[in-house]
């Protein structure tokens, strides 16, 4: 089962244009990985597991299944093989039978070229210190880092030399601070005085202070020696404490250095703001585990009031070699410091009128979750966003303390002399649904952000000034099988692609009824009738059987009535007692109507579309109508290629006996839409021994929840009994492979023990005793590892971008110390450094080889139906994603479209409220609609 997901950043909603296939993008605005001691983040996974027998097929709900008894049993089995056994192998035995064993790695692969890359890894030597873990408390309780480091520091200054015996505490901005040795106390308060950077109109000549009360307390005491202990292979827990410690110490210079830094220029910002004097300033921040600063390198605009900064990203890893700090080059989007005004001309030029409604959802979108500062105060004061009025200004009501009903424009003009000149704009709200607070537009600027003696001579650690150098094999690209008609039967690619000249694809689709819809304005009838032959034409080259002529004639419709565009073509096609198999439309000229279009098509007229943009229409490509073959191909039912050695069934452990390959994602949504639930996908191969074609199930599940929980359900009904049902249980036949993305490394006990339950649960409701052997591996896409040539002038090492090759695969010192994972580099970058992709085996009854599973990997990332190139992700965990973010686009109306939310509301309260997505029609879902 491939896994794959973790929140992202929304990627081109013309997911069906050709492209090259690049990895899952990055979320806007934040760095996310996974990464020890620093927090867990989502990540990339894939698994695998094996049948000895096929289970008979069922529909997703099913009565006639074993007893709940029987499952109950099976999956206490489970539970407790995960506990115990995975490291039974292992002498010494694992330190807590508590945690969950995964599996030793079976040894070092061989296959391939030797080489030698180098990473951006650099060594960590640790002296002998007596670490000290301390509780902070500081009241009143503070939620702004930027503000408890500033106590902290405060602290620090006054108290070093006396009360904190000449010690040098590592802060990490929240709860704890951690030391190199004991304080001279257990316990302590102290009152800190902080002047106030905000100072109200009353004391505008001077700053105000503010007083903390904080209590310092002893904690515990991590203990160095069992990360050496783990290090050197005798201890099998990894001591996440102690990593944390270190990794708290590696980042507190930097992340004081920045969080100061951003309150000297927010001072400066507020004078340039009243005085518009300032013309240049330097701005740093913290995202995540990144660290951000106009200094660091230039900047760039990306349009639409977003700019771009350059920063780095660093995380503390155990390794093979010891322990190892990853640093890795990083840029990153923000708002630029405009007026909120002159960020809507981006969507609206003309401001003296009201906003349509789709510009007002798209405004609303691009603003929720940011802080903007006030300019209309002296005193620097920012709010939250939560959503825009439906109403402009000009009609939005309030009532104010006194009870006194009132407008916006009255309250502004009335308090602060200030006549509003946008008033036909909606307001900005910010508090919660109870108690909302309306800020005008134009009173609001987008927020700007402006040798260690700690980590040397404090605590010891040492940091290698060199990228190290790793022993690394370059595999073998597969043989990639066509259909023997084509001049070309098969190719071996060079450099991570090929094309399609003089070959057929292995399996070509056939359509009979289709016809094309264009919605856009600039393409005339006769240019749309071109197009369609032509793709028509270049269907039917490459081995399709497709229809010349239309089901019905090919139309040009309204590009703001879409949906009845598509309704009518639907219903004209029925008439003739036909289904329509495709429906090609060209997209309005104006983006924003791909999902629109999809949820339609997919859930409510049960229609396989494929979208092209009208710019590229309109050239009659032939490399243009190639990419679109291809997708429409696998979305009909048709394989593009497949790997010589399935067909010859010559893959150990998937070939050898009827196997299913699954991926599943889990993806969530964009920072700030908390009612928007998170999206689970599930694919399973379809065609054994190729696994080239992928069956996708979506569910939804609470907002943020990663772990999949629709892989398996049971209900108890009165009259059926014991009834099955979920995504596992609807996709298995037979079961052997599991990849699965999206996985955090704090995560993978928990994801490994309720979803290899969920699995076992499955396949014993199909039949009695069923338990397929199973391989569970975690794909982790978003990793912050890269990987350099040793020698760039050596053109038998390097692509033709100066990158390392294509199947480049690293097993050794950058890896983990005992467990069984690897890098893989299976593609060629289209620009900028290749990123390898990191997989971990969890769970592994089928016993892979390490060459086994990094050959097996490698090869399936050939297969990726939409491209003739090596992709970066292996295929089954490319769909689920692909397949996660398509039912997206089916509940984005729902959960965009509302008024503003309230941001203090509970989990539990959010989890409460999910809505289950549009079912997919039976017809769409049998093939690879998401492609």
């Amino acid at each position: 089962m491939s896994r794959s997901g973790g929140g992202g950043r929304r990627p081109d909603s013309r997911h069906d244009q050709p492209t090259q296939a690049p990895a899952p993008p990055f979320q806007r605005g934040t760095d996310r990985g996974s990464h020890y001691g620093s927090g867990a983040a989502p990540s990339s996974s894939h698994a695998a597991s094996t049948s000895t027998a096929p289970a008979p097929s069922s529909p997703s709900i099913s009565a006639s299944a074993p007893s709940s008894s029987s499952v109950s049993t099976l999956v206490e089995e489970t539970e407790q093989k995960l506990t115990l056994a995975a490291l039974a192998a292992a002498t010494p035995p694992p330190s807590s039978s508590q945690a969950v064993g995964f599996p030793v790695r079976p040894g070092f692969g061989t296959v391939g070229r030797k080489c030698v890359v180098r990473a951006n890894h650099f060594m960590v030597q640790l002296a002998e210190r007596d670490i000290h873990h301390y509780d902070v408390s500081i009241t009143p309780w503070v939620t702004s880092r930027k503000i408890n480091r500033q106590i902290i520091s405060q602290l620090i200054n006054l108290y070093r030399l006396t009360d904190l015996g000449e010690r040098i505490p590592a802060y990490d901005g929240m709860k704890s601070i951690y030391t190199a040795g004991p304080l001279p106390f257990e316990s302590k308060e102290f009152i800190i005085n902080l002047p106030d950077s905000d100072p109200r109109p009353s004391s505008s000549t001077r700053l105000r202070e503010r007083q903390f009360r904080v209590v310092i307390r002893l904690a515990s005491k991590p203990d160095l020696y069992t990360l050496q202990q783990f290090l050197r292979r005798r201890h099998f827990e990894a001591p996440y404490e102690v990593i944390q410690v270190l990794a708290v110490v590696l980042r507190a210079a930097p992340s004081e250095k920045y969080l100061t830094l951003t309150v000297l220029i927010k001072v400066s910002l507020l004078e340039w703001l009243i005085n518009e004097m300032m013309n240049f300033c330097i701005r740093h921040t913290v995202v995540g585990r990144s660290f951000f600063s106009t200094d660091l390198g230039p900047m760039g605009q990306l349009g639409d009031g977003v700019e771009y900064w350059r920063g780095y990203f660093q995380s503390l890893r155990p390794t093979q070699m010891g322990l190892s700090l990853n640093i890795d080059v990083s840029a990153s989007s923000f708002y630029e410091p405009i007026l909120v005004t002159e960020f809507v001309q981006n969507y609206c030029r003309d401001l003296s009128h009201p906003l349509s409604d789709e510009v007002r959802l798209k405004v609303k979108k691009a603003l929720k979750g940011i802080k903007v500062v006030l300019t209309h105060r002296e005193y620097n004061n920012s709010h939250k966003i939560t959503g825009i009025s439906s109403q402009p200004m000009s009609q939005l009501m309030f009532t104010d303390d006194s009870a006194t009903r009132m407008s916006v424009i009255q309250y502004f003009r009335e308090r602060y002399n200030i006549a509003l000149q946008f008033t036909s704009l909606p307001a900005l709200v910010a508090g919660s649904e109870a108690r909302p607070i309306y800020l005008p537009m134009e009173m609001a600027r987008a927020n700007a952000y402006n040798e260690d003696t700690l980590v040397n001579k404090e605590f010891g650690i040492q940091v290698a000034d060199d990228l190290t150098s790793v022993d690394a094999r370059i595999l073998p690209a597969p043989m990639l099988k066509y259909h023997e008609t084509g001049r070309e039967a098969s190719v071996n690619p060079g450099f991570g692609q090929w094309n399609m000249i003089n070959k057929k694809m292995f399996n070509g689709g056939r359509v009979e009824v289709w016809t094309c819809v264009n919605f856009s304005t600039r393409l005339n009838r006769d240019v749309a009738f071109q197009f369609c032959q032509g793709l028509v034409d270049m269907c039917n080259s490459k081995g399709m059987v497709f229809n010349l002529r239309p089901v019905i004639p090919i139309s040009s419709s309204n590009p703001n009535q879409i949906e009845k565009a598509l309704v009518d073509v639907h219903n004209r096609t029925t008439q003739q007692g036909k289904q329509l198999q495709l429906l090609i439309i060209i997209l309005p000229d104006v983006s924003g109507s791909y999902g629109r279009i999809k949820r339609v098509c997919e859930t409510e007229l049960g229609i396989v579309s494929q979208c092209c943009q009208p710019r590229q229409a309109s050239r009659l490509n032939m490399q243009y109508f190639e990419n679109v073959a291809l997708k429409i191909n696998v979305k009909v039912g048709g394989r593009n290629t497949v790997l010589v050695d399935a067909v010859q069934k010559r893959i150990p452990l998937v070939t050898d006996r009827p196997t299913i390959i699954f991926g599943a994602d889990v993806t969530h949504p964009q920072p700030g839409e908390d009612s928007s639930p998170s999206i689970a996908a599930v694919v399973a191969s379809m065609d054994w021994p190729e696994v080239a074609k992928y069956r996708g199930l979506v569910s939804a599940q609470a907002h943020h929840e990663e772990i999949i929980q629709d892989l398996y359900k049971s209900i108890q009904d009165p009259q059926r009994g014991f009834v099955h049902g979920g995504m596992i249980r609807m996709l298995l036949m037979l079961f052997h492979l599991c990849a699965r993305d999206g996985v955090g490394e704090r995560q993978f006990s928990q994801v490994l023990l309720h979803e290899m339950n969920a699995i076992r649960q499955a396949c014993a409701s199909l039949e009695e005793g069923y338990a397929p052997p199973v391989t569970f591996v975690v794909v982790q896409k978003r990793c912050r590892t890269r990987l350099f040539p040793a020698e760039n002038n050596r053109c038998d090492l390097t692509d033709r971008s100066g990158n390392i090759l294509p199947g480049t695969v690293v097993d050794t010192e950058i890896c983990h110390p005992t467990e069984f994972d690897f890098y893989l580099n299976s593609h060629a970058a289209i620009q900028g450094t290749s990123r390898p992709t990191r997989y971990h085996v969890l769970y592994d009854e089928n016993r892979f080889t390490a060459d086994g599973l990094q050959v097996l990997t490698n090869n399936l990332c050939y297969t990726y139906a939409r491209c003739t190139r090596s992709v970066s992700v292996v295929p089954p965990a490319y769909y689920a994603y692909l397949a996660a973010f398509r039912a997206r686009y089916y509940i984005e109306d729902e959960t965009s479209a509302g008024g503003s939310t309230d941001g203090n509301r509970s989990t539990a309260e959010r989890n409460l409220a999910i809505r289950p997505l549009p079912v997919i029609k039976d017809n769409v879902k049998d093939v690879m609609f998401y492609c």
